[in-house]
């Protein structure tokens, strides 16, 4: 089941950059926990000096569609239709580290020790889909599932475990963000129902 919300106004300021991807959103009570985890690390580490992620734009990237001047209907409706195709069972996620990235503002990444296959599986189908659709898509060398917590001055000196929480994954969204400006806005959910 889906719900698509209208679709972006069709004209933009140059400057915007509208950007689309798919996403795994949790729900109210792991966007909680993993708050909870945010604030122990930025209790734990204040040397990081970052700029902390807001929990309602707490999310892991299955598929990034790319940046655009204008967001038009048209790759709105691709991407919705790929979605429709996509068949995967809800899963367990469970995440128990944090990490940093490389990067001028190393992010600081909410990861868990083993990535289940479920997952794996979820973002190959959507990939898939998305290709047949005519969607071009950026190639990334290496999926590596996380949450960012914040965006950093200073890296952490090591991966830290955390606290296990495990998020029950059930459905994912279609995002759309301007760069820069206000939260996300999220076109479409579809449920796993295998």
């Amino acid at each position: 089941m889906s719900r698509i919300e209208p679709s972006a106004p069709q004209v933009a300021a140059r400057s915007e950059t509208h950007r689309l991807f798919f996403a795994l959103m949790p729900d109210a009570v792991t966007r909680h926990e993993i708050n909870h985890v945010a604030a122990w690390v930025q209790q734990q580490h204040p040397e990081l000096r970052a700029r902390w992620v807001r929990p309602e734009r707490f999310h892991a990237t299955l598929n990034f569609l790319g940046d655009f001047p204008v967001l038009t209907d048209e790759a709105v409706a691709k991407a919705s239709a790929a979605a429709h195709g996509v068949r995967a069972a809800p899963f367990a996620w469970a995440l128990d580290y944090v990490d940093s990235f490389r990067g001028r503002e190393p992010p600081c990444v909410l990861r868990g020790s083993q990535v289940p296959e479920p997952l794996l599986a979820l973002r190959r189908n959507m990939h898939a889909t998305l290709v047949e659709t005519g969607l071009r898509l950026r190639n990334e060398r290496q999926f590596t599932p996380h949450v960012t917590l914040a965006y950093a001055r200073h890296a952490l000196p090591q991966a830290t475990p955390v606290p296990r929480l495990v998020w029950q994954v059930d459905r994912f969204v279609l995002v759309h963000n301007v760069v820069g400006k206000g939260d996300y806005q999220v076109l479409g959910t579809w449920g796993l129902s295998g």
